[in-house]
C-alpha cells in the first residue's frame, strides 16, 4: 500500500511598500510500503511456480499409486510361482511336487516308534510295506576299571585308531597324562577316526574308558605304534591286539522292502526310494509289518490357492480404490488413478485368466467364484473333494504342462514362463550334444554334458530338458499354460522392471524433474528480481530522503530570512 500526504500552512506580514516580511510553514512528507510492492512483484513472478508445484505433487501421488500397485502385482506373482508349474523332481519348488507320507503297522509294533521318514519333492509316489529284522550298530568296545580319571597313568606310547575302511590318526600319549587326558586326545582326532571315547563312572574308584564307532557296521581298527601299548596297559586290547570286552558288534541293517531283503551300512536309507530317507528306529515282530503310503501333499496346494485369494483381493481392493467416486460422480480426491488404462487392462487381463477353461475344467471346479462385491471366494470343500478326486486334472487347469516330440528330450523344468518352439539339437561325431538353438540362435540354451538350460535373461530362461540321443535333430517343445501360470505371468510382466506400471512410475518420474527445473529457474528469477527491486527501492526511499531533507532546509532558511 501506498500512502502520500502533504499539508502546507503560511502566514505573511506584507509592509506598506508590499514586501513579505514573515513566512512559515510545515514540510511535505511522504511514507511508501517498499516491502509490499516488492511482494506483489514477487508474487506474481512465482504463481506460475505454485501452479507447476500442483502438478508435481499430483504426479507423485500417481506414481505412489502406481508403486502400490506394483507390490500388490509382485505379491500375487510370488504366491502364485508353486502353482505355476507342475515338474516333479527332486528340484522342483512346484506344490505339485511336495509329498506327503503316512505310516501305519500290522501286528505287534508301533509305527512312529519303528520308523520315521523325510521326503524330497517329486518322490515316488505308491504305496509299500517294510519290516526290519536288524538295526545298524556301531561297534563299541570297553577297557578294565581304572582306580582315577584324573591322576597320572605313568604310560608314554603312541598308537594308531580309526575305523576299517577308513583313515586313522596317531595318538600320542605321555607319562603325566591322565585317563581323561587320552579320551580327549583321541576325540580331538574323531573327525578323522570316526572313533569317540568316553569315561563310564562304575563307581567312586572305577572308572572305564569306552570306545565308539560313530558310523555303523564298521569295526574299530587299533594298532601300537611306538612305546607303551597304550589300550592293552588300559585293558581295552589283550596280548594278541584283540578287544577284550565288547559291548556292541558293528552290525549292517537288514530289511525288507515289499519283499525284497536288502542290507546296508546306516539306519537312515536314501538309496532305496528315489527321493525317500528312511530312519529305522526298531526291529519289528516276527509277523508285524510297516505300511507306508506316499502320496502328493495337496494340503500345500490348498495353502497356496488360499493365498491367492487374499492376494488377489488386495489388488483388487487397491483397483477399486483407485475408482471411487465422490456424492456428485465426480472422481473421488483420493482415486489419483481413476479410470487409468493401464490399472483397467491388468485387472481384465487378470479377469480373463481366471475365466480361462482347461481341459474342460474351470476355476468353478475348484471352488473359486465371485461373490456379490466381485470379489474372489474359495471354498475349500470343493477344492479338497476335487484334489481327492482328479489331481491330474487341477494339474493342468492350474500349471504348465510341457512335451516333447521325442522320448530323447525329458524335461526337468519348464520355468515359470514356459514356452513353445523347435529346439535344433546338435551332436558331434563322438555323439556329444555340442549346442541346442531355436531359429539359429545358439545363445539361447546352454549345454553341460547332457543338460540344455535356458539362458539368463532370455524367454526361455528356467527351462531346463536331458537329452539321451546320440544322432543330430529338431524337436518340437509344446507348452500349455494353466490358470496359474498365466496369472503369474500377467502379474510379473506388468510388475517387471520393463513393464507397463514401471514405464508410468519412470515417466512420471521423469516429468516431474523437468518440472522441478521450472519450479527452481522460476524461483531463482523471482529471487533475482526482489534483489533488484530492494536495490532499486532503496534508491527511491534514499532519493525522497534526501528531497525532504532538502525542502527542511529551504523552508528554514525562508523561515529565518522572514524574520530579519
Amino acid at each position: 500500500m501506498t500512502s502520500v500526504s502533504s499539508s502546507t500552512s503560511s502566514t505573511s506580514t506584507t509592509s506598506s511598500s508590499g514586501v513579505s516580511v514573515t513566512t512559515s510553514g510545515t514540510t511535505n512528507s511522504s511514507s511508501i510500503d517498499w516491502t509490499a510492492l516488492i511482494q506483489s512483484a514477487v508474487d506474481a513472478k512465482t504463481a506460475q511456480a505454485d501452479t507447476i508445484s500442483t502438478t508435481i505433487t499430483n504426479n507423485e501421488a500417481k506414481i505412489s499409486a502406481y508403486q502400490t500397485l506394483q507390490s500388490d502385482l509382485k505379491t500375487l506373482y510370488s504366491g502364485l510361482a508353486s502353482l505355476s508349474t507342475a515338474v516333479v523332481n527332486s528340484l522342483s519348488t512346484s506344490a505339485f511336487a511336495t509329498r506327503a507320507a503316512s505310516i501305519s503297522s500290522t501286528g505287534d509294533v508301533s509305527a512312529s516308534s519303528a520308523l520315521s521318514m523325510t521326503l524330497k519333492s517329486g518322490a515316488a509316489i505308491g504305496d509299500h510295506t517294510l519290516t526290519i529284522s536288524q538295526l545298524a550298530a556301531a561297534q563299541k568296545v570297553s577297557g578294565t576299571s581304572q582306580s582315577s580319571q584324573t591322576d597320572e597313568l605313568g604310560y608314554s606310547g603312541t598308537f594308531s585308531i580309526g575305523l576299517e575302511g577308513g583313515s586313522t590318526a596317531d595318538i600320542s600319549v605321555t607319562s603325566t597324562m591322565s585317563l581323561q587326558d587320552v579320551v580327549d586326545a583321541i576325540n580331538a582326532q574323531t573327525s578323522t577316526t570316526n572313533v569317540q571315547a568316553s569315561i563310564v563312572q562304575v563307581s567312586s574308584t572305577s572308572f572305564q574308558m569306552v570306545l565308539t564307532g560313530t558310523e555303523d557296521a564298521a569295526d574299530i581298527t587299533y594298532s601300537s605304534t611306538s612305546g607303551d601299548d597304550i589300550l592293552n596297559e588300559l585293558g581295552v586290547t589283550d596280548s594278541s591286539g584283540s578287544f577284550t570286552d565288547v559291548l556292541q558288534e558293528a552290525q549292517a541293517a537288514e530289511f525288507t522292502l515289499d519283499g525284497i531283503a536288502m542290507t546296508r551300512d546306516t539306519n537312515d536309507i536314501s538309496d532305496v526310494l528315489s527321493g525317500v530317507t528312511f530312519s529305522l528306529l526298531q526291529e519289528t515282530p516276527d509277523g508285524a509289518t510297516l505300511n507306508i503310503s506316499i502320496e502328493t501333499d495337496t494340503s500345500q496346494i490348498e495353502s497356496t490357492l488360499e493365498t491367492f485369494v487374499t492376494n488377489y483381493n488386495a489388488f483388487r481392493d487397491e483397483v477399486v480404490a483407485q475408482q471411487a467416486t465422490a456424492t456428485d460422480g465426480t472422481a473421488d480426491s483420493s482415486a489419483v488413478l481413476f479410470g487409468d488404462g493401464t490399472m483397467r487392462n491388468i485387472m481384465d487381463a487378470l479377469q480373463n485368466a481366471l475365466n480361462t477353461t482347461v481341459g474342460g475344467m474351470t476355476m468353478a471346479d475348484l471352488g473359486l467364484s465371485f461373490n456379490e462385491s466381485n470379489e474372489l471366494e474359495l471354498d475349500t470343500s470343493t477344492l479338497s473333494d476335487i484334489l481327492s478326486t482328479n489331481l491330474s486334472g487341477v494339474t493342468k487347469l492350474l500349471s504348465a504342462q510341457t512335451t516333447t516330440s521325442s522320448s530323447q528330450l525329458s524335461v526337468v523344468n519348464t520355468g515359470t514362463s514356459p514356452q513353445s518352439f523347435t529346439l535344433d539339437l546338435a551332436v558331434d561325431s563322438d555323439g556329444n550334444l555340442t549346442s541346442a538353438s531355436v531359429g539359429g540362435d545358439t545363445s539361447l540354451f546352454t549345454i553341460s554334458g547332457t543338460t540344455i538350460i535356458g539362458a539368463s535373461g532370455s524367454i526361455y530362461a528356467g527351462m531346463a530338458f536331458t537329452y539321451s540321443g546320440s544322432t543330430s535333430q529338431s524337436i518340437t517343445v509344446t507348452s500349455t499354460l494353466g490358470i496359474a501360470t498365466q496369472l503369474y505371468q500377467i502379474a510379473k510382466d506388468y510388475s517387471s522392471s520393463t513393464g507397463a506400471l514401471q514405464t508410468q512410475i519412470t515417466s512420471l518420474t521423469t516429468r516431474d524433474d523437468d518440472l522441478q527445473q521450472k519450479v527452481d529457474d522460476i524461483n531463482s528469477a523471482a529471487s533475482a528480481l526482489q534483489s533488484q527491486l530492494e536495490t532499486q527501492y532503496a534508491k527511491y526511499q534514499a532519493a525522497i530522503e534526501s528531497a525532504n531533507s532538502t525542502l527542511d532546509y529551504l523552508k528554514a532558511l525562508l523561515n529565518s530570512s522572514s524574520s530579519n
